[in-house]
């Protein structure tokens, strides 16, 4: 099974995937955590580039682009052979953060950074995506509280983008009702992660099912 987890910034996706992570070894589960962009060595160093706070003239279809690159190598290199290998993957970002980052609130189009990311990753699409419904200025304002490690280049957009990535979420909800669950981020961290081990126990029992 393939689970991702999606929200904006500071919505305790990272929090959520360890505690769930955790729980599910104590199942029983052979289970694999990792990220995007990022998750292997070479999908790491493109990461590098990405979130680099000195390139601030990155071109947009070269941001989509090298996303997808990045996921491409991740996919190949630890998600399908753990996936091959029976673990349960839970990835925090996948697909789902390029179409509502790049494609709407970049205003590249939804549908055209989807057909870059179906090349790259040849139609692996989680069997469940979880959207941490946060308003993003709640979001922005945890990270900003809570920062221990230095800026991203994501960190420095204006609230007017986050808003629209916000919004970009939403338009997927409406696209992808089967995939995608949403799980209300104004709750507590406890309540937000017993929302979403819920989903993922479904999932996980449907799968026994097939």
């Amino acid at each position: 099974m393939f689970i991702t987890f999606e929200g904006g910034e500071g919505t305790g996706k990272t929090s959520i995937i360890n505690l769930i992570y955790q729980d599910l070894i104590k199942l029983g589960y052979k289970v694999y955590k990792t990220r995007e962009p990022g998750g292997s060595k070479i999908a790491e160093q493109i990461r590098d580039v990405i979130l680099d706070v000195k390139n601030t003239e990155l071109d947009y279809k070269a941001e989509a682009l090298l996303y997808a690159a990045s996921r491409r190598q991740h996919l190949m290199e630890v998600v399908k052979p753990k996936l091959d290998d029976g673990y349960v993957v839970l990835c925090d970002r996948y697909v789902d953060s390029s179409l509502a980052y790049q494609g709407y609130a970049r205003g590249l189009g939804i549908r055209e950074v989807l057909e870059i990311n179906r090349y790259a990753i040849d139609d692996y699409f989680p069997n469940l995506t979880i959207f941490i419904d946060l308003d993003p200025k709640v979001g922005i304002e945890r990270i900003q509280s809570n920062r221990s490690s230095d800026l991203n280049r994501l960190d420095l957009e204006r609230m007017a983008f986050h808003n629209k990535v916000y919004e970009g979420y939403h338009e997927l909800v409406k696209m992808y009702p089967e995939r995608i669950k949403v799980v209300n981020g104004h709750q507590t961290l406890e309540e937000v992660y017993k929302s979403c081990y819920k989903l993922v126990l479904e999932t996980l029992n449907k799968g026994k099912d097939k």
